[in-house]
């Protein structure tokens, strides 16, 4: 059986930071936490480009807009949930969360902060009702969510983050087909959409919407070691992995800081690698973009092109930026079939087993000198547990149940914030995270 592990290289040979058991905090520094960042070579990155130029609209469920690691990096944006207090309200920290993985710029804490991989981005926020406010419908999430993906491709961004999911089995097919017009129409417009594939791997691996639908960039969760997570779920909609376990971010917790895991931290880095290299090469096509992002992934040691566990392979914008070989036709996308029409997915997919999840596959990193960072205690920071696209937990939940209507309301699965020091375990390992080279 194949491991859940890639091959090559994920990102950059980074810094494997080995964590220790330890209870809250000598050291105040978030982003020596924040592992994803040394193992995909943030650094040498930012030498080159740190997204200027690019707007990334992130479609989430509120904003904190005054996040100190995150003020100045967002634009005017569009609240289409129809809650009260606007797009700078929240009922949980993950669209904070997300922007800051994508654009944090690391200011707070002497500039010690929550840094996002392209900080040079500008943040687009778009709120819509993703069940962390009261009820809601499936047909109301969709609805909002191809209305936010519209408005954000007037406003010109070139990168869409939807790190949310809708169960495919609730969707209606009219509310899908709306939806698909939508995202053709992004596409046709220049845009790349990008989004979680969820969370539920070893609950059913239910297919999940915008995820699984034709064009859109699905994308599955590796750990440090380059391991597919056993919570991402798997199937030919994933196209691209990228890390989420351990993140470190900004939230809207009492600290300030959250430490989450899941596809939807996986899906913002995948937007930001997508922003660093379109302000690099301003007059490629989405088409393009995903291309170079495709073609130049860690990609499995057992030479698969890709794989229902890892799609194509884990992105490594360092190498997307240094070697991106030829981006091909414009118009031509790479991933025409890739994923799953919305008639496929109309029940939930089978259970994948605990046992085939932690099943070991190839490896993802190869470095040539891969370094051990020195242990790093861990400090107070808020634990964000998400469920539909970042860590299991549920808020907001069916909302009505009209039997004589057939109307079935559903949950979309958010983070939950408490304030509690961060305590990590001690590795099995160091591992070898050299597929982030």
């Amino acid at each position: 059986m194949r491991t859940r592990m890639l091959a090559a290289a994920l990102l950059a040979a980074g810094v494997i930071v080995c964590p220790v058991a330890s209870p809250a905090v000598a050291d105040d520094s978030i982003r020596e936490d924040q592992w994803h960042l040394d193992a995909m070579h943030a650094s040498e990155l930012w030498n080159i480009t740190k997204g200027e130029g690019v707007t990334v609209a992130v479609i989430d469920g509120g904003f904190k807009l005054d996040h100190p690691d995150l003020a100045g990096r967002f634009l005017p944006g569009k609240d289409f949930s129809g809650s009260p207090g606007g797009v700078g309200s929240y009922a949980s920290g993950h669209g904070t969360q997300m922007a800051s993985l994508i654009a944090g710029s690391g200011k707070s804490k002497g500039g010690q902060g929550a840094y996002g991989l392209a900080p040079g981005a500008r943040i687009l926020p778009l709120k819509v009702a993703n069940g962390s406010e009261g009820q809601l419908a499936p047909t109301d999430f969709l609805n909002q969510t191809g209305q936010a993906i519209d408005f954000a491709v007037d406003q010109g961004a070139k990168v869409i983050n939807i790190s949310l999911g809708l169960p495919a089995y609730l969707a209606s097919p009219g509310d899908v087909a709306k939806l698909n017009s939508v995202l053709v129409r992004a596409r046709e417009k220049g845009a790349l959409v990008v989004s979680s594939v969820g969370n539920s791997a070893q609950e059913g691996n239910r297919v999940e919407y915008p995820g699984a639908l034709p064009n859109v960039v699905g994308v599955g969760a590796v750990d440090r070691n380059g391991t597919v997570t056993a919570e991402s779920e798997t199937g030919p909609q994933v196209t691209l992995v990228a890390p989420g376990m351990d993140m470190i971010e900004a939230c809207t917790g009492p600290t300030g800081y959250c430490k989450s895991h899941g596809t939807s931290d996986s899906a913002a880095l995948v937007s930001a690698s997508a922003a660093l290299v379109w302000s690099m090469h301003k007059d490629w096509t989405a088409n393009q973009i995903l291309r170079v992002l495709i073609n130049t992934a860690g990609k499995p040691t057992d030479g698969s092109n890709r794989t229902d566990d890892a799609g194509y392979g884990a992105a490594r914008p360092r190498i997307a930026l240094t070697d991106p070989g030829d981006p091909g036709p414009a118009d031509v996308s790479p991933i025409p079939v890739a994923n799953p029409s919305p008639s496929a997915s109309a029940s939930p997919s089978p259970s994948v087993s605990a046992a085939a999840s932690a099943a070991p596959t190839s490896a993802l990193l190869s470095s040539s000198s891969p370094v051990v960072a020195p242990a790093i205690e861990s400090k107070a920071v808020d634990k964000a547990t998400d469920s539909g696209s970042t860590v299991p937990i549920v808020i907001a939940v069916v909302v009505g149940l009209v039997l004589v209507a057939g109307v079935v309301l559903f949950v979309v699965r958010r983070r939950s914030v408490a304030d509690k020091p961060v305590v990590y375990e001690p590795p099995m390992s160091p591992g070898d995270n050299s597929y982030m080279r």
